[in-house]
């Protein structure tokens, strides 16, 4: 019982401090290799721990079931042992693509929840895929494992990635996306896969203080 007071006042705690900006939330390591002009960034990052679930992109579903699933494995739904089953929330949330999508769909993305940290979450034409990253401090070992069987653990691999950083609320993240990946032509780097978005703050953030991030895989060109 004081377990969950605890872990619940903790959240209320970072949510109101989100408001005015300040993140309170780990974050994956990374190291930056490379920029691109002034405002976008090469990262790399080593493998990382994440809960994840897939949802179909019909009748009208935007991801907001697939979000709560992952909130409530944080929050208790899992096989951990009594007393450390709640797991600290981390940022960033992540959109990945799952399947593909046509050009027209490319163009029309934008963030489709309001987020309340920590995902990432990804988006294609038939499926979209929302991922939570777990603290540095569990291993695939360690972490308790789902009772939902949507809610599948994965180790994301390393990868090379560029992002640019952007305020405000995210619904031009599609166009976002889109300016890094035209940015990117004639550079060292070449997209390695689909773009996708990083949030970083919930839905309490002032818009002006929030951070988000198109970003895409990429590698050296030839």
């Amino acid at each position: 019982m004081l377990q969950n007071v605890a872990y619940y006042s903790a959240l209320v705690l970072e949510t109101v401090a989100g408001t005015f900006g300040v993140r309170l939330y780990e974050e994956p390591a990374y190291q930056v290799v490379g920029h691109v002009g002034e405002d976008i960034e090469i990262r790399r990052y080593a493998p990382r721990l994440a809960a994840e679930v897939e949802y179909p992109k019909t009748g009208g579903r935007d991801g907001g079931d697939a979000f709560m699933l992952l909130f409530n494995y944080i929050a208790g739904a899992n096989q951990g042992a009594p007393g450390v089953n709640k797991i600290a929330m981390t940022v960033p949330v992540e959109m990945r693509t799952s399947g593909k999508e046509t050009d027209s769909e490319k163009t029309a993305k934008a963030e489709k929840i309001a987020m309340t940290a920590p995902v990432e979450m990804a988006e294609s034409g038939s499926a979209g895929r929302i991922r939570f990253f777990l603290p540095a401090s569990l291993t695939a070992e360690t972490a308790p494992r789902p009772t939902d069987p949507r809610v599948k653990l994965v180790t994301v691999p390393g990868e090379t990635v560029a992002v640019r950083r952007f305020s405000g609320v995210g619904w031009e993240m599609a166009e976002r996306q889109w300016e890094l990946v035209k940015r990117l032509r004639g550079t060292a780097w070449q997209p390695a896969d689909e773009p996708f978005a990083l949030y970083y703050d919930g839905p309490f953030t002032l818009p002006f203080l929030r951070r988000n991030e198109a970003a895409v895989a990429v590698s050296m060109r030839n």
